[in-house]
């Protein structure tokens, strides 16, 4: 008998590997997955000033990684505890003094600015279609940084808004890169079961028509998986919004079966094991034994990175610092 719809997730055809730039942007969801590749040695960096919700935030960060001025003072603002903020980031970004917070900005537009254009994979999350205008100036923000309400109107951007601003962007910065497309599984309970719902439907529609559009638009369906597939609670962390580290595993085995590489996929055990082994503690570090297990560990790296182009670097620097 079954007892569940599984989903069959066919081959992406982005066959990425461990040479290979990703980047990730969007909600916490990417950077999960940000995080599991970066901890498998996969060159993956994502988020730069922090997890953003909304197409259009996210479209905006890669539009000004475009753009070489940088952040001026006079974009920041100040909360009502003397912290200094940008609308365009999260929180990570903030910081009690100005010069510090535009600090922080700046370095993560920078790091952006440099890895983008040699990244060769894009993977961008979807989380939300409601948005956030300041009343100001009409702009929407990534973060209101829990700001009075008073001073943003609230909309739910359209499908037809969503392509166009992307389709810019997939026959511009991100014409020559494979972009993979996901949409959150984390539901937005503050919208209201049904507003999540129709936010979800008007990102999965959006989605739909870039993959149509452009050839180099995948789509993967970590919100059907995690709905469809898994569809149980059980499958949730205790806050029943955020996928559990279960489930968020099954995920990851789904993507790395469709976006992965064969050679990629085959090293993946090796590369888990070889990290675990370079991260265990023992009782005595200084042992003969442990330095020798350590010499054959480091040596199977270099065998890796000739081979596969997978960077050890952090590891070698570690071992010839602990010597």
């Amino acid at each position: 008998m079954k007892f569940r719809t599984e989903i069959r997730v066919a081959p992406l055809g982005t066959a990425i590997g461990h040479a290979d730039g990703v980047l990730f942007f969007g909600s916490c969801f990417a950077d999960e997955m940000c995080r599991r590749m970066a901890s498998l040695k996969f060159r993956a960096e994502g988020n730069f000033t922090g997890p953003l919700f909304n197409p259009a935030s996210v479209a905006a960060l890669l539009r000004r990684a475009g753009d070489p001025a940088p952040v001026a003072a006079d974009e920041l603002r100040q909360d009502a505890d003397g912290w200094w903020f940008h609308y365009d980031a999260s929180t990570l970004l903030s910081a009690p003094d100005r010069e510090t917070a535009l600090g922080r900005c700046n370095e993560a537009l920078d790091r952006l600015r440099t890895l983008l254009p040699a990244a060769r994979c894009v993977v961008v999350t979807f989380g939300t279609a409601w948005v956030y205008r300041l009343r100001e100036n009409g702009r929407i923000v990534a973060n209101c940084h829990k700001q009075p309400q008073s001073l943003f109107e609230r909309e739910r951007l359209g499908v037809g808004a969503i392509v166009e601003e992307w389709s810019q962007l997939l026959a511009g910065p991100l014409a020559e890169k494979e972009v993979i497309f996901t949409v959150s599984p984390v539901r937005h309970l503050g919208d209201g079961l049904e507003g999540n719902s129709l936010s979800k439907a008007v990102l999965r529609l959006a989605v739909g028509e870039l993959t149509e559009r452009f050839d180099r638009a995948h789509y993967f369906p970590a919100y059907e998986i995690l709905t469809d597939d898994l569809r149980d609670y059980r499958f949730y962390a205790d806050d029943l919004v955020h996928p559990s580290q279960q489930a968020v595993d099954y995920v990851w085995e789904r993507f790395a079966e469709a976006a992965l590489s064969d050679e990629a996929r085959r090293l993946l055990p090796e590369v888990e094991r070889l990290a675990a082994q370079w991260n265990h503690r023992p009782r005595r570090a200084d042992s003969e034994a442990w330095l020798a297990l350590r010499r054959r560990t480091l040596e199977r790296m270099a065998e890796l990175e000739r081979s596969a182009g997978i960077d050890f670097s952090e590891e070698r620097a570690q071992f010839s610092g602990s010597r």
